[in-house]
């Protein structure tokens, strides 16, 4: 079982985190890939897709997956099973906190997939999220802001990866 961790990044924050990733899963089990090289299409080969995507300005999709956002729709993800995680800075734009985050798992849910990793929003301060569940308690993917909070993050990165794991395994 191979995951596919798929990125788009500007300032490297989203790179890092995915390397923090393979990291602690495995380079034998995670293979990364930085969308604005690769592009979607490998999203095929596998089974577990991870998907980060940060925040930018008030709100708007990183460049790289603003690019290629109408190709996410050709993808069937019936048969995937999809986590996803964010960055953005709660404190310079406290009213947009990881919105691109929420606006990825919108685009893909009419697609089918299995979305795990749902974390919960505790530990953090801004006022407003389209990554929000509709209940409020949790955010649709791992939430990270290196800006604000980078003291935290290797920590959330560990938990969240073995939730995740746990609830992969769960699915069997």
């Amino acid at each position: 079982m191979k995951i596919g961790l798929f990125y788009g990044s500007t300032t490297c924050y989203s790179e890092m985190t995915a390397e923090k990733m393979q990291a602690f899963l495995g380079e034998e089990l995670v293979d990364i890939y930085n969308i604005k090289d690769s592009g979607l299409a490998p999203i095929t080969q596998y089974d577990i897709v991870i998907l980060g995507i940060s925040t930018w300005d008030y709100g708007e999709l990183q460049e790289d997956w603003e690019a290629l956002w109408d190709d996410i729709d050709q993808f069937n993800l019936n048969d995937k099973v999809v986590a996803l995680y964010g960055q953005g800075d709660q404190e310079g734009y406290t009213d947009w906190f990881v919105d691109a985050m929420g606006l990825l798992h919108d685009k893909i849910l009419p697609l089918g997939p299995q979305i795990v990793g749902y974390w919960p929003n505790t530990g953090y301060e801004f006022n407003e999220s389209k990554a929000l569940t509709q209940d409020r308690s949790h955010f649709v993917g791992l939430a990270l802001d290196d800006e604000c909070q980078f003291d935290l993050s290797e920590e959330r990165i560990n938990e969240w990866l073995a939730q995740v794991l746990e609830e992969v395994a769960q699915l069997d």
